[in-house]
């Protein structure tokens, strides 16, 4: 589900340690929305922010974390 990031306007937004510092890859989430984990672009803090649902989150993380996701 996306939605743009402007209807996140009050939430605030944290940038994800898996973000690096030089400009590149910069993933931002906001936390303690009821049910959703909205993640957007830095870079892009107007444009479109990806909505997970929270039940999905730690699944998705988890299998980051350990590669088990392809490419």
């Amino acid at each position: 589900m996306a939605s743009t990031s402007a209807g996140f306007s009050n939430t605030t937004w944290r940038k994800s340690s898996y973000s690096n510092g030089s400009g590149g890859l910069c993933l931002e989430v906001a936390d303690g929305l009821p049910g959703v984990v909205p993640v957007r672009d830095s870079k892009v803090p107007h444009g479109p922010a990806l909505v997970v649902p929270a039940s999905a989150w730690a699944p998705f993380i988890a299998a980051v974390t350990h590669g088990r996701l392809g490419a």
